[in-house]
């Protein structure tokens, strides 16, 4: 059972192994001179086969290919190159024709997956295959062979990113992408997002890589895999921070020597996922730096995976970790609003108050807020879908949830604009629509969350219940109740030690918590296997509320689908 009114840190040891550094091809563990015979395959004797694909953006299960570009290169020059494009049989988005310059009309004569693959394979037979992001090339590779009945040639791989991981620094380059990495060594080819081209970027990337691994040393095939596969020397000093970490679920915190949190993660196994960072693999740059400032790992032991999850969240929010890219920034949520005695008067906050009236999101940013302050001023310019009636200002009623009009008008204005043939501007009013449509559910889902005051509610995990008390869209205490203990039992403990959380009081319904914490607990009950046991208050969701919401948003998905059908053949 856990008191979520604590949230100390634990201890853990911060000792720092040195480890021992060896030149890898070169020499034994024990010092022992390598053998002639020993030293492995030369780099300047191996076929490099650098291939480089285009999809349909799709799954690389699908094996989704669209085009394939290979070069073959041995000592620094190109034997042979070979370049085809490929019919897939799938559906190619607009957006990746756009990407590429590949449309459906250049693919309908080309050959199959088939005939495609196996033709690469025969080049590439005999080679070292090369890719930068080898993972996605060759995992469409693999996927076609699934797809296709084609075998699996086992081929070594180099993947171009890892290597430029290992070799290169923040310093130098500022990401590993391939335009970038292409400019840093002055590759007279530049990635154009099409596979020959960017096959031969990449060649001129290796060019440069290899160079820079034999100034280290690394002067064989063999030299370079277990370059790319040994712990950085980071990671070698510092890997005991994860040996006395525990085996269970939970909060992980990496933190300097002025014990500032670096990094705050989740697992199911905090002393497994922590031993992964400093595992044999190449770690990002960014992982690295981090790993070069830690000088403690710090556990917090959670009773449920939401209580980790909830916990992420708010340590995130409160130390600002400078290594987590989500959560940072919560003060950020940006509200539509009313405020004032003025119909329609809309404003745009992050610390709603006592004037504030009904209002719809939060947004993530202030510029999808200004995105929805503008679909309804414009909405609110169409004529009226049906006869007008007392009712309240038009936009007054959106904000307080009621789309209905809303819905209506734009659905007529995206007819008006598909039979016109002006598909874009059909498009602008469907991705106005969604917009809005969003942020009132938002709204309705921290309302129900909020004015509920306390739920209860639990889940059966194997033998085991999970079991979670919520106050005003906060997480108050989580537990577990063992198999052979009763769960109510454990639940009504968990009630008497719960946070106290008091039910905020504004018109708009910001939760007593998180944003973000509201939305995760959400989700958590409205999952299939969660049973509500008790509420405070009525918590319900009326069909004509939530349900029509869903079926517009529905709606809107659909229309984008039919629109971009109809963008894509207008364009052909």
């Amino acid at each position: 059972m856990i008191d979520l009114a604590t949230n100390s840190w634990g201890t853990c040891p911060a000792t720092e192994g040195e480890g021992k550094q060896y030149s890898h091809g070169m020499q034994y563990p024990d010092g022992r001179q390598l053998s002639l015979d020993e030293l492995g395959t030369p780099l300047a004797e191996i076929t490099f086969v650098v291939v480089d694909l285009e999809t349909t953006g799709g799954k690389p299960a699908e094996g989704g290919i669209t085009e394939i570009g290979a070069v073959a290169v041995r000592g620094g020059v190109v034997q042979k190159e070979m370049a085809t494009l490929v019919n897939a049989q799938l559906p190619l988005p607009p957006m990746i024709s756009s990407l590429t310059g590949i449309t459906p009309t250049m693919l309908a004569d080309a050959p199959g997956v088939f005939a495609a693959v196996t033709t690469f394979w025969e080049f590439a037979r005999g080679g070292v295959l090369v890719a930068h992001n080898a993972p996605y090339d060759i995992g469409f590779l693999r996927g076609a062979g699934a797809v296709h009945n084609i075998d699996w040639p086992q081929h070594t791989v180099v993947d171009t990113v890892t290597l430029a991981r290992r070799l290169l620094s923040s310093q130098e380059v500022p990401n590993r992408k391939l335009s970038t990495l292409a400019r840093f060594f002055a590759s007279p080819t530049q990635p154009v997002h099409r596979a020959l081209a960017d096959a031969r970027a990449t060649v001129h990337v290796l060019h440069g890589l290899l160079e820079r691994a034999g100034s280290l040393g690394l002067h064989t095939l063999e030299d370079l895999l277990g370059f790319t596969n040994a712990p950085t020397a980071v990671q070698h000093r510092k890997r005991s921070l994860a040996e006395a970490l525990p085996e269970s679920p939970g909060v992980y915190v990496f933190r300097d020597r002025c014990n500032t949190p670096l990094y705050v993660g989740t697992s199911v196994n905090i002393r497994t996922r922590v031993r992964s960072y400093f595992a044999p693999a190449a770690p990002r740059a960014r992982m690295n730096d981090m790993l070069a400032q830690t000088a403690s790992v710090t556990p917090i032991v959670c009773a449920t995976p939401l209580e980790a999850q909830v916990r992420e969240i708010r340590l995130i929010a409160e130390h600002q970790p400078s290594f987590n890219r989500r959560s940072r920034t919560p003060q950020r949520a940006t509200w539509v609003a009313l405020k004032g005695t003025s119909a329609g008067h809309m404003v745009r906050t992050n610390t709603p108050g006592p004037l504030h009236h009904s209002g719809i999101g939060p947004y993530a940013s202030r510029r999808l807020a200004d995105d929805a302050v503008a679909a309804l001023t414009a909405t609110a310019q169409l004529p009226p879908a049906s006869p007008p009636t007392e009712s309240t200002d038009f936009i007054t009623e959106v904000l307080q949830g009621n789309t209905a009009e809303f819905v209506r008008r734009i659905q007529h204005a995206i007819a008006g604009h598909v039979v016109a043939g002006r598909y874009e501007r059909a498009t602008v009013w469907r991705n106005r629509m969604a917009t809005v449509l969003w942020g009132v559910q938002s709204a309705h889902v921290l309302r129900l969350l909020r004015d509920a005051g306390q739920i209860t509610a639990g889940r059966r995990v194997g033998d085991t219940w999970e079991l979670h008390v919520i106050r005003s869209g906060r997480l108050a205490a989580a537990g577990l109740a063992a198999p052979g203990v009763h769960p109510l039992e454990v639940l009504h403990a968990l009630v008497r030690i719960a946070d106290d959380t008091p039910t905020p009081t504004l018109p708009i319904p910001q939760p007593a918590g998180l944003i973000e914490e509201a939305r995760l607990l959400w989700r958590w009950l409205t999952e299939a296997d969660t049973r509500l046991v008790s509420t405070a208050a009525t918590f319900s969701t009326p069909l004509a509320q939530s349900g029509g919401m869903l079926a517009q948003l529905r709606a809107a998905q659909s229309q984008a689908r039919n629109t971009l059908q109809a963008l894509d053949l207008a364009h052909h």
